[in-house]
């Protein structure tokens, strides 16, 4: 099954995490400092929460960190690479990365306006986080941009973020 992801920049962890448990029903599906993620069954979604005070406004302004598909298999991240290629959009792919305490293979996309997208599938669990500089920050909204990802448009690279 696929979903969509939405991951958010927020101020305050422990506060986002109560307010989205409320919202949605839910518990996260993971958490370990400074990130959080839930799998939210109704609607379909993967929510991640990215603390970051410093990347965070107010309201909606500097919300977003990234968005993502979540697939099943590195079968689905190949095929979607495959069919991006041939429609020439730029993308940059990733290899067995680990990246928001996970091990995945992924593909990202900038949309026309910038914001970044994700198709990805969580191959195993990681205990540490990296970051796209072995700084153990993840997914920073500046890191998920291409040219800063420090990946050419179909390239492959070791590790970045989620």
């Amino acid at each position: 099954m696929s979903r969509v992801q939405l991951a958010l920049n927020v101020a305050d962890l422990d506060e986002a995490i109560a307010f989205y448990s409320m919202l949605f029903k839910s518990e996260p599906a993971k958490v370990r400092p400074g990130y959080a993620n839930f799998v939210v069954v109704d609607p379909p979604l993967k929510l991640v929460l990215m603390e970051d005070p410093l990347a965070r406004g107010a309201g909606a302004e500097r919300a977003l960190n990234h968005l993502g598909i979540e697939v099943d298999g590195s079968d689905d991240v190949a095929r979607a690479i495959t069919r991006l290629d041939e429609e020439g959009i730029e993308m940059a792919v990733e290899s067995h990365t680990t990246c928001c305490f996970a091990v995945q293979d992924k593909v990202w996309v900038n949309d026309p306006d910038g914001a970044p997208w994700e198709i990805y599938t969580v191959l195993a669990d990681a205990p540490a986080e990296t970051g796209v500089a072995g700084d153990r920050q993840c997914c920073l909204p500046e890191a998920v941009a291409l040219d800063a990802l420090g990946v050419s448009a179909g390239s492959t690279s070791p590790a970045s973020c989620c």
